[in-house]
């Protein structure tokens, strides 16, 4: 009999579950140690930041959904690591912490033949001075109940604006210099616009982009080229044409270093340090390993043999110049090169360089986007850790056949711009691959021209909309929820 121990329910974690658990037979034990008691489908939560969801449209309690389908489920947050076990334990295991119930604040072994690390990332807020969501009129849209408090706090600005006729500032982007996570943030800039002319108080507010990127539809993956409408076209010619068409100003190459109330304080890449006043504010968190320790048989530290912020996997981390920067350096199979048992898919693992062309200011402060993991990559790299489990439970030896790098992984982005079913948007974006590969694809930036395209219009919405329902119904295994593609 095998334990297979996930640690993390978000994206991966659980989809790494579901798979496991669908595939191997009861004798296999499937055990999720995760901090939260929810499952949540982070994508919808820009419409819950807007009050066209309610967080109970994108959550569900994890514990009656496991117990049903027998998986083992702690709610309790990982402490350290010990992939040798140690004097009395001669198994690896994790070392965790209930944080809720009869059990809270009790720390447990729990032991492993196969360990998941999906616990993706920290949001960092603590690493840009003054940020906290819903404090200084600053909020996020991160997790469900920031979400919440960002609907609260704009609903009061909405009001404000009608009941006084005030003119206010909104701003909306990222919050530290290496912030990643654009996406969301544009997502939510659109729709919080599309808001303000669905309440009547779109000329009395101007809204403006803050961003880390050097260019406007960078996104983390160094911008692209696309096929819109017909014609190629940049990704920045196509946000710059959305944000002229509604209104939006923007600022760019801003690494945002503290926040006041209704002031942000920011650097930008010409090393000029300069302020931006607000009325409302949504800036995306930068990200980090959560801090983890891990120890030998002896006790003694090897952290450096499993972490680098995130956990080391099979890639090239090699310090190189950009310029040598290659496709090849992202991992395949996810797992850690010192202990073959443990795996780190989606945003578990540590990157080996960003994507986005690294940028210092004169003053040699770092200004970029770190690397984005979204949902489709964590999907699909956690079904095929659970895969390579599978296979090798099944055939008594390591099997590493399935693989995927975003170095030759493509990527589907709904962009939501707007919520409703006559009246709503969406820009649809398909990127080939993930990661740029700037030699087999030497005249389009990196990427296949065919396979890297975008659209924008209400069937947008709609697509959004239905995705939506689909990975709730896949993610609560459904009948049949494995034919829904990651």
């Amino acid at each position: 009999m095998a334990k297979i121990v996930i640690l993390g329910a978000g994206i991966a974690g659980h989809v790494a579950a579901a798979h496991l658990r669908r595939k191997l037979s009861k004798e296999h034990e499937v055990l999720v140690v995760s901090p939260n008691r929810n499952y949540q489908w982070v994508p919808s939560n820009i419409w819950v930041g807007i009050g066209r969801m309610k967080s109970k449209s994108v959550i569900f309690p994890l514990e009656p959904l496991y117990k049903k389908k027998g998986i083992g489920y702690k709610q309790a947050k990982v402490v350290s690591f010990h992939p040798e076990g140690d004097a009395t334990e001669s198994k690896g295991f994790v070392n965790v912490e209930y944080v809720f119930g009869e059990k809270l604040g009790i720390q447990e072994k729990v032991n492993y033949d196969f360990l998941i690390n999906a616990t993706g990332p920290k949001l960092a807020f603590d690493m840009t001075e003054g940020m906290s969501p819903g404090t200084n009129k600053a909020f996020s849209v991160c997790t469900y109940d920031h979400a919440e408090h960002a609907w609260a706090g704009l609903k009061l600005l909405i009001d404000r604006v009608k009941t006084t006729g005030d003119h206010v500032k909104i701003l909306i982007g990222t919050g530290h210099p290496k912030a990643t996570c654009q996406g969301a943030a544009f997502e939510y800039i659109l729709n919080v616009e599309k808001e303000l002319v669905k309440y009547g108080v779109r000329d009395k507010a101007d809204v403006t982009w803050i961003s880390n990127e050097n260019e406007l539809g960078d996104f983390g993956m160094d911008g692209m080229l696309l096929d819109y409408g017909g014609r190629t076209m940049k990704s920045s010619e196509m946000v710059e044409m959305v944000f002229a068409d509604r209104g939006i100003k923007w600022i760019l190459g801003a690494g945002v270093s503290k926040i006041e109330d209704g002031l942000v304080h920011y650097e930008n890449l010409e090393g000029e340090y300069k302020t931006e006043t607000y009325d409302f504010a949504m800036l995306i968190p930068a990200f980090s390993g959560h801090g983890f320790k891990a120890y030998d048989k002896a006790g003694e530290d090897i952290t450096p043999k499993l972490f680098k912020g995130f956990m080391i996997v099979d890639a090239d981390y090699t310090p190189k110049p950009y310029e040598q920067w290659s496709v090849q350096d992202w991992p395949e199979t996810y797992q850690n090169p010192n202990y073959a048992n443990i795996f780190a898919p989606g945003i578990a693992f540590a990157p080996p360089h960003t994507i986005s062309k690294p940028r210092k200011s004169p003053n040699g402060t770092e200004i970029f986007p770190s690397p984005p993991r979204t949902g489709m990559p964590s999907g699909i790299t956690a079904k095929l850790v659970a895969d390579n489990i599978i296979d090798t439970i099944k055939s008594g030896k390591m099997s590493l056949h399935h693989k995927g790098s975003m170095g030759n992984m493509g990527a589907a982005c709904i962009a939501s711009a707007g919520f409703g079913m006559t009246e709503g948007s969406g820009i649809s974006i398909t990127t080939y691959p993930i990661v740029p590969d700037y030699k087999k694809y030497s005249t389009t930036q990196g990427r296949d021209i065919k396979k890297t395209f975008g659209d924008m219009g209400l069937a947008g919405h709609w697509l959004k909309l239905t995705l939506h329902y689909a990975f709730i119904y896949k993610a609560k295994m459904l009948p049949f929820w494995w034919l829904i593609p990651e």
